[in-house]
């Protein structure tokens, strides 16, 4: 099932996956011993349980609302807020950009294991994949993996190239957190970061007057269950080029095709929460078959 239990179902009959997608998923699914494999073979087996660290029912009940309201007033994306300084060679991009979608399904489209929602379906492309995944250690939420991406890059107008990046990730997927650093990314001497999802109360205003709620908990009580809850994505990325390619004008470049690629991958993200607002909710009986297949833990 994925990132998604039981989202999966919907998202695909409302997206079209691209023509590769089929052949990739083999080397995008995570690295498994031996004897996980064997045990995935076995028929008599039980398939191990997903477990998530949110509010299934709420999620379904959170989708319905943006389902709703789009048709009605569809969301506006707004513009990233990117700022990139630059302190002894060392580059910092802030990144901070609104999502239209509830914060569990947001991080859960970023950590998919397949790569996520970064396609481009003008071109017909991966913007961004994961090539090989590995989890490393698990211990409740907190998930700590090895990952290897291939990026596009468009160069020089001419040719689409593939940047292979080595990272090591620790994400937690109750505090919707993501912590990386490179184990090795072409030209980089410097290349690690983070990023965090964050509740935005986006019918706050209208529905809760004058109380300004604390918890979604508050805001649901406040908005009598009516307000959708939108996503804040914060992204500080630090990056330093080897030389000769930390010295102008070689630096300039790295710079800019750093927050040209950064965007692009944005756009997608903007573009895939597009489509889950589009998404009309899975059945009932749907919601009830995958309730039976994960365990919610809200309070580890």
């Amino acid at each position: 099932m994925g990132v998604f239990p039981g989202f999966g179902a919907w998202i695909n009959q409302n997206n079209q996956e691209s023509p590769n997608a089929e052949s990739k998923r083999s080397e995008n699914v995570e690295s498994k011993s031996a004897s996980e494999k064997d045990t995935n073979n076995a028929h008599f087996k039980k398939k191990k349980k997903d477990v998530i660290y949110y509010d299934y029912r709420d999620s379904i009940r959170q989708q319905g609302l943006w389902y709703e309201a789009e048709k009605k007033h569809p969301w506006h994306n707004p513009h990233p807020k990117i700022k990139v300084t630059n302190k002894k060679g060392l580059y910092h991009m802030n990144i901070e950009l609104t999502v239209g979608t509830a914060p569990d399904t947001l991080y859960g489209l970023m950590i998919e294991p397949k790569g996520g929602p970064f396609f481009d379906y003008d071109k017909w492309r991966d913007l961004m994949r994961n090539t090989s995944r590995k989890v490393l250690k698990e211990n409740g939420p907190r998930r700590d993996i090895m990952v290897e991406k291939a990026v596009a890059y468009k160069f020089l107008s001419l040719t689409t190239i593939s940047i292979p990046i080595h990272l090591t990730m620790v994400e937690n997927r109750k505090d919707l957190t993501t912590k990386y650093k490179k184990g090795k990314v072409m030209l980089m001497k410097e290349f690690h970061g983070n990023y965090k999802v964050e509740p935005i109360y986006v019918d706050q205003e209208r529905l809760c007057k004058k109380k300004s709620p604390k918890s979604p908990e508050e805001y649901k009580k406040c908005s009598g269950g009516r307000g959708r809850v939108a996503s804040k994505l914060t992204i500080n990325h630090y990056f330093e080029p080897y030389p000769p390619f930390n010295i102008p004008p070689l630096s300039w470049f790295i710079r800019g095709i750093t927050i040209k690629t950064s965007k692009k991958l944005l756009s997608a993200l903007q573009e895939m929460a597009s489509i889950v607002r589009n998404a009309k909710p899975p059945s009932e009986e749907i919601i009830k078959a995958s309730e039976k297949e994960i365990i919610q833990l809200h309070d580890f």
